[in-house]
């Protein structure tokens, strides 16, 4: 009997140690999950203010190109970003965090990185230093630029208005045209662009009149530069207006049909020596630029905003990678287009124009073929998307925008934003 007392009180003082330990351990866990809630709010508290930037700099980025009052500079597009990241972080219980742009030498940044640094309180224990960050980018690829138009009368990208395709060039006309109508009280109305060869087919077998439908392969409707205008309440002011930007009315008797007039196949010059080269291209690159966009049926305004992208136009610039010239050929590449000398700004620009009108063709689409002049072909074809690397999201993002802007996207294009790290 007394060893059974003994035994018994030992697992008594076994169980309270037991008791005691499990208790500790809970505390140990309780204290741990704390920790951890409160390190996953500065976590929380910096996605926030990651994904807030970079909103902030997706909705300015058309401002960032525009030269009208309407528009910011650089350092205000960075400001807005660091101000909606701060407000983000605060109203998220961050009291501060650091902003800094990761591409902010770029001429349109896009990605941003949000670092916040705290001790997180635990009751009963030390407050313990913790770091979070986040990074986050504008998307290229949320969405595309539309189809480029192959074969036909016209072989390039596609800008749409109102849901209807057209050159880019013709694009941006008729943008100077409709905001003229609607300071004087017009409406105008799309109602047909560009129309494919086989689109023309459609529509010839269902009206087999060419007084009214031209036969497959004949309607001007095929070079991307033709424009059906309504309502015909709007034919009166375009009959009287029109023509100041190049618009022609095609027929007699078809009062909505008004095709652009400048220079069809390639960037137009205005009667006054304007050029519809991109502003910013420096004066003895336009002509190349014009030239190689009329041999090869690719936008201007993209080959513009390339080579800025590309070199700022320095027809000397050698890269890190090796790439040389105004155009950034690699040697192999610049050997495949025939390109002896990738300092020769004018061939090169000529270059530049094959390889896009080949990537064009190969990839139906504006930011694709960009990134597979940065990323290379493979890189596109094995996602079939914008591949993510920083550096080419960062590069098809800048070369949209610097293409006229964020209206030559069309209406269901989405960039995005999202957390990159």
């Amino acid at each position: 009997m007394a060893r059974l007392r003994d035994d018994r009180g030992q697992a008594l003082v076994l169980l309270v140690g037991a008791v005691a330990l499990l208790l500790l351990f809970v505390g140990v866990l309780g204290a741990l999950g704390r920790a951890l809630a409160g390190r996953g709010r500065l976590q929380r508290a910096a996605d926030l203010a990651a994904v807030s930037a970079a909103r902030s700099m997706r909705d300015d980025l058309a401002r960032l190109f525009d030269r009208s009052p309407h528009g910011l500079s650089k350092s205000s597009y960075l400001a807005r970003a660091r101000a909606a990241a701060l407000a983000a972080a605060r109203a998220n219980g961050a009291p501060g965090a650091g902003i800094a742009f990761p591409d902010a030498a770029s001429f349109a940044p896009t990605r941003v990185r949000v670092v916040i640094r705290a001790t997180v309180s635990v009751p009963g224990h030390a407050a313990v230093p913790a770091r979070a960050s986040a990074e986050a980018a504008i998307d290229a690829s949320g969405g595309e630029l539309p189809l480029a138009a192959d074969g036909g009368g016209y072989t390039g990208p596609l800008a749409y208005r109102q849901g209807k395709p057209m050159r880019p060039d013709v694009a941006a006309a008729f943008d100077r045209l409709d905001a003229a109508a609607r300071r004087d009280g017009v409406s105008l109305v799309l109602t047909s662009a560009y129309r494919s060869d086989a689109e023309q087919a459609e529509l010839f077998a269902a009206h087999p009149d060419p007084h009214w439908v031209a036969r497959p392969g004949h309607s001007l409707h095929r070079y991307g530069t033709e424009l059906d205008l309504g309502p015909p309440s709007a034919f009166p002011w375009l009959r009287h207006n029109a023509p100041r930007f190049h618009f022609i009315q095609r027929y007699d008797w078809e009062p909505w049909h008004w095709g652009y007039g400048l220079n069809p196949r390639s960037a137009p010059t205005t009667a006054d020596g304007r050029s519809a080269v991109p502003s910013f291209v420096p004066a003895p690159y336009v002509e190349p630029i014009a030239h190689a966009a009329s041999r090869w049926n690719v936008s201007a305004a993209l080959l513009g905003a390339q080579l800025y992208a590309e070199s700022g136009f320095n027809p000397f610039a050698v890269s890190r990678a090796g790439a040389r010239g105004i155009a950034q050929f690699m040697p192999g590449t610049a050997s495949a287009y025939g390109l002896a000398d990738p300092f020769d700004a004018p061939a090169a620009i000529d270059a530049q124009a094959h390889l896009m009108r080949d990537l064009l063709r190969r990839f139906a689409s504006v930011s694709l073929a960009l990134a597979a002049y940065n990323a290379g072909a493979g890189a596109v074809e094995g996602c079939g998307c914008v591949p993510d690397y920083p550096e080419t999201q960062a590069y098809v993002t800048r070369i949209l925008g610097l293409m006229g802007g964020m209206s030559a996207l069309p209406p269901d294009t989405s960039f995005g934003v999202r957390l990159v790290a």
